[in-house]
């Protein structure tokens, strides 16, 4: 390609691509949708790449992409789509009434690998600060508020950008943006309180209590998880609107209708900023382990499992968390056919 603005293709290109990761994730609190928000920030490289021409160098690039980012997800968002956990729709089901009944995938808030959206910054408090914004609880918060006090959140509170920034971004006030902003800590104020606590790195008692997770979950163990679980624990299972809360219900579903669960494995990852896993279950065709879920954890403030969420659609989350299709019987990455 010919040159635009005095800078060639290939730097244009690296341009861009430096700010991948943070317009990702911007885009996916916004959202709530992992490949909605990577359509979104490839919709905003392919307008930069289009306009660029036309940039005056009046901001500076990052900022010039976040207003395209911005205006992308605003366009997205117009459908009217608001994406929600099982317990914004439905009350929690007791197990005797328990049903699995799935909602069409646009409903559900989805899980992300940090990777995807959380540069590397070396400031732990930034950092921190970065994690806490794409845990589902904030994320799935995010939700409730109107697009563009969601943007103005984002930008003041996740992104520590000025009111002035954030108004010229927006084509808006300094007064409308610090107005909007109230209005979104007041509704996330009126909210249920977020009682969760993970440290950056987990502590030592974080990772005793995932290890033994880990321990009582492959070995199917319910008094172990039982004495893991806060007596308040959620356990949810997008696509299926189903959600269960406290110890006996969650360990009767396990032992019952998800009995087939028994004896599987468990491959840590990083999603949402919080520690999680890759569920495989015994796989009676080919042997060895097939995938299941993609577990989000959350710890409570006490040391407990606050929640485990499922998200069952494999052939979606597995490819998008790079993990392995299948595993041996030893636990292993193998390829199956």
């Amino acid at each position: 390609m010919s040159d635009i603005a005095g800078t060639t293709s290939p730097e244009l290109d690296v341009t861009l691509e430096k700010h991948r990761v943070e317009l990702t994730g911007y885009c996916y609190r916004m959202l709530g949708s992992s490949f909605e928000a990577e359509d979104a920030v490839q919709d905003t490289m392919v307008r930069a790449w289009r306009s660029f021409e036309k940039f005056e160098g009046r901001s500076s690039i990052r900022s010039w992409l976040y207003r395209i980012a911005t205006n992308v997800c605003l366009d997205m968002l117009n459908a009217g789509n608001r994406r929600a956990r099982p317990m914004d729709l439905t009350a929690a089901a007791p197990l005797a009434q328990a049903a699995l009944t799935p909602r069409p995938d646009n409903v559900w808030l989805e899980p992300m690998p940090d990777a995807r959206v959380l540069p590397s910054v070396s400031d732990p408090a930034e950092a921190a600060v970065a994690k806490e914004s794409v845990r589902l609880a904030f994320v799935a918060a995010l939700q409730q508020l109107p697009p563009k006090q969601r943007a103005v959140l984002i930008l003041r509170e996740v992104l520590a950008w000025k009111a002035s920034e954030a108004a010229e971004l927006l084509d808006t006030s300094v007064a409308s943006v610090n107005s909007a902003l109230q209005r979104a800590r007041a509704t996330l104020a009126e909210g249920p309180a977020d009682d969760t606590a993970v440290s950056d790195p987990l502590d030592d008692e974080q990772q005793k209590l995932l290890e033994r997770y880990v321990a009582a979950f492959e070995g199917y163990d319910m008094a172990a998880l039982t004495a893991l679980l806060h007596e308040d624990a959620v356990m949810t299972m997008p696509p299926f609107d189903l959600w269960l809360r406290g110890t006996s219900d969650i360990t009767g579903f396990m032992s019952t209708m998800g009995a087939t669960c028994a004896n599987g494995r468990l491959l840590p990852i990083n999603v949402n900023g919080t520690p999680g896993f890759a569920q495989y279950k015994p796989d009676p065709d080919k042997g060895g382990f097939m995938p299941w879920a993609i577990q989000v954890i959350e710890i409570s403030a006490e040391g407990r499992i606050a929640g485990f969420h499922c998200f069952l659609d494999t052939p979606r989350w597995f490819p998008l968390f790079g993990v392995p299709s299948h595993l041996d019987l030893n636990g292993q990455a193998d390829e199956v056919e």
